[in-house]
């Protein structure tokens, strides 16, 4: 049975494969490279494939070209002969993350949002993150032709699914974004963006419930999807309105502020706002079974919330390292007076968020993760390992966290059948970790090799060769 099982795996995989052997690897990427073989043999690995399933020991996993041809037990699996075999005692490997909320922008010290195409593409890839949705672009022509530079082998970088420019209420919000003019304005941007060949609009703060409905409508129209960053308008309206996903869980979901006033964002800060909120309340667990209903889908964005609550964010040293000098020194700063920070209850509006996210999937529904790495210490890649992190605190299971990070995020773009899991027939991207995430969390940092496409990159060397750059480029 289990030799008819690869066989019928080879056979559905042989048309990728095929022409997997085509591949070219430029010479500004091969000095990050450290696989190049069409045939690999990972072996006696850890196993955490994104599915759900419970981690799984003495692994194997057989990649031709760019795919996945076999998975299982390490006395089960042939290895083809000629394949380059890695043995990989002491390592897990999990699927490649998918980032659903990672801008390609760093906003810092001489700059705001600015857009980061050197830095940003080798921090996400060396820490583990082989695809990203930008949700929320401030360069977007830059966003499609860097997709267009990596697609064809001259870049190093995730996989990108590009969102257009942040549809935004009357609010200049700092020059960076067009102010919606109306719900005619709203929908001239989707058509015009989505001819330009963005997949995903996000919509802001600011926005109107009708400019929000007219955008999601022509959005549908052109085959596209909106999510949002929410505040004017509640979840629950926007789930009425048609919306397909929407961003930061509950920190960022008025509508149970009692003097929220229509198409308004409450000036007032989140400890007000849900300090006291009940999210056992029936209006709470409401939200939730509408959403689910709806099929709305949410992205967790754990490590940048947590920036609220500069007392319980760990110093991480690579973050430092990558900072432009002067951006070094006000994270440096924002770690230290963060250690005597009275942040006591900005902690338990975290904690709120968290027991949202549990509700949520516990209810049905699908959530995916992404680090928003705008700002601080949420950075490309680092943050979405932060993630990992506090999705364990947040009660996860270590499978479930990885299937939240991979899989769900690849169901969510609509793409589940070819990434976010490590199954025969999938496209090889995936996370070669030192140690064993699923009973030490912090290992989740200890990247040594991560494959995309079936090329095998070096993640010290990415990571190394931006130190200093965040910020700049």
């Amino acid at each position: 049975m289990r030799a008819s099982i690869r066989l019928t795996s080879l056979a559905v995989f042989l048309p990728l494969a095929l022409h997997a052997q085509s591949r070219t690897v430029s010479d500004a990427v091969r000095p990050f490279v450290s696989v190049e073989a069409d045939l690999v043999a990972l072996t006696h690995v850890r196993l955490v494939d994104g599915t759900g399933a419970a981690p799984r020991s003495d692994q194997t996993i057989v990649i031709d070209g760019e795919g996945i041809i076999a998975v299982g037990n390490a006395g089960d699996v042939r290895i083809p002969a000629g394949a380059e075999e890695i043995d990989l005692s002491g390592h897990t490997v999990i699927p490649g993350i998918i980032g659903l909320h990672d801008h390609m922008y760093y906003s810092s010290v001489g700059g705001s949002m600015k857009f980061m195409p050197f830095s940003y593409p080798r921090l996400f890839l060396g820490n583990g993150v082989t695809t990203i949705r930008t949700t929320g672009s401030v360069a977007t022509y830059d966003e499609l032709n860097l997709r267009a530079v990596i697609e064809r082998g001259e870049a190093i970088g995730p996989e990108i699914y590009v969102t257009g420019p942040y549809l935004q209420g009357g609010d200049l919000s700092g020059l960076r974004m067009h102010p919606v003019a109306g719900p005619e304005d709203a929908r001239r941007m989707v058509r015009y963006w989505a001819e330009e060949g963005v997949g995903w609009f996000k919509a802001y703060n600011q926005i109107s419930r009708a400019e929000l409905g007219a955008a999601i409508d022509e959005a549908h129209k052109h085959g596209v999807k909106v999510t949002a960053h929410l505040c004017s308008v509640g979840f629950r309206e926007a789930v009425a309105l048609g919306i397909d996903n929407l961003e930061h869980g509950l920190l960022t979901n008025s509508e149970y502020w009692p003097g929220k006033q229509p198409d308004a964002c409450p000036a007032v800060p989140s400890t007000a706002m849900y300090g006291e909120l009940d999210v056992a309340s029936d209006a709470v667990q409401q939200t939730i079974r509408e959403m689910v209903a709806n099929d709305v889908s949410m992205t967790s964005t754990l490590a940048v919330m947590e920036l609220s609550s500069p007392s319980r964010v760990p110093v991480d040293q690579r973050v430092l390292d990558a900072l432009f000098p002067a951006a070094r020194a006000s994270v440096s700063n924002y770690y230290e007076q963060g250690r005597t920070s009275d942040d006591e209850m900005s902690v338990r509006v975290l904690q709120k968020a968290m027991q949202f996210e549990r509700d949520f999937v516990r209810a049905g529904g699908l959530l995916g993760a992404g680090s928003d790495p705008c700002c601080v210490s949420a950075m490309a890649g680092f943050a979405d390992q932060r993630n990992y992190e506090l999705l364990l605190e947040a009660g996860f299971l270590p499978e479930t966290a990885v299937q939240i990070m991979t899989l769900n995020g690849a169901r969510i773009l609509g793409a589940g059948d070819r990434i976010g899991s490590i199954e025969p027939g999938k496209q090889a991207d995936l996370v070669v970790i030192r140690g064993d995430p699923t009973t030490t969390p912090g290992d989740i940092r200890n990247v040594v090799t991560v494959f995309r496409r079936g090329i095998g990159f070096d993640s010290a060397k990415l990571i190394e060769s931006v130190n200093g750059q965040v910020g700049i480029r």
